[in-house]
């Protein structure tokens, strides 16, 4: 296995992946035995993908099927056993937004700054902008109890943008929402990446919420995780949930998953 994450890349022949995307090719990636003895689990097969620089590619497929491990595959989280990978350092978003409860909201917006050792006035005056252009103007001070699911949300993903990492792997970041909430954090989500683009790989079981955002979607079989369809979406964003080309992409996700 070879990756060039977090390192400097070779010069690339023309038409080659360039390095702010994600390339996976022939991915395997298997867990030890969790007792002596035991057999090896296999939790992805031969996984190949790709995310041009700007784009957004939505995984779905059955749960527990190996999307996360994928995640972690590309964010440098996880070895993998066979096949290669190319990209830009990535930053994980898990499903929980992992909020630090005596922190406010800025200064858990400004964790990644300060991780890297920045001064904390100037970590939180690098945030304080984006709190505005995110919808969250006046709840900079505010702890996280304070806040609601889909605000804490919010700032989890100002915390991710802040890493500075020019790729994003979402993991299901909307699961725990309702319904309401998630439909409307999935407009915000949309906007957010117009405002400040990013490479992004968006794990969902919601195959409307990928019809809606995804530039592609690839669709995985059940574990081991093997790609069992790709789908490219050619529409134009905003998208609605409602309209004939969202719906077509949507039941042919569906149908490519019910294979």
């Amino acid at each position: 296995m070879t990756s060039s994450l977090g390192m400097p890349s070779a010069p690339r022949q023309p038409g080659a992946t360039r390095p702010d995307a994600v390339r996976l090719d022939a991915v395997r990636v298997s867990y030890p035995p969790r007792r002596r003895g035991g057999r090896a689990l296999l939790a992805v097969e031969d996984v190949s993908l790709s995310a041009a620089p700007g784009e957004l590619v939505a995984l779905v497929g059955p749960s527990g099927c190996g999307k996360t491990t994928l995640l972690e595959v590309v964010c440098g989280l996880r070895e993998p056993d066979g096949g290669t990978l190319e990209g830009a350092p990535a930053v994980l978003m898990a499903q929980r937004d992992l909020l630090l409860p005596w922190l406010d909201a800025l200064d858990n917006a400004a964790l990644p700054a300060r991780l890297r050792h920045a001064p904390r006035v100037r970590a939180r005056a690098q945030a304080h902008p984006l709190f505005a252009a995110f919808g969250l103007g006046g709840f900079e001070r505010s702890r996280p109890y304070e806040l609601s699911g889909g605000m804490r949300q919010r700032v989890a993903f100002l915390r991710t943008l802040l890493s500075g990492k020019p790729v994003l792997c979402l993991d299901e970041p909307f699961g725990a929402l309702d319904a309401l909430t998630r439909a409307e954090m999935r407009d915000w989500l949309a906007s957010a990446l117009a405002r400040e683009p990013r490479t992004t790989l968006l794990v969902t079981h919601d195959v409307e919420e990928a019809a809606i955002l995804a530039d592609r979607i690839v669709v995985l079989s059940a574990r081991p995780a093997r790609v069992r369809a790709t789908i490219e979406v050619p529409l134009p964003r905003p998208r609605s949930a409602t309209d004939p080309a969202t719906l077509a992409i949507r039941e042919r996700a569906l149908e490519a998953l019910r294979a």
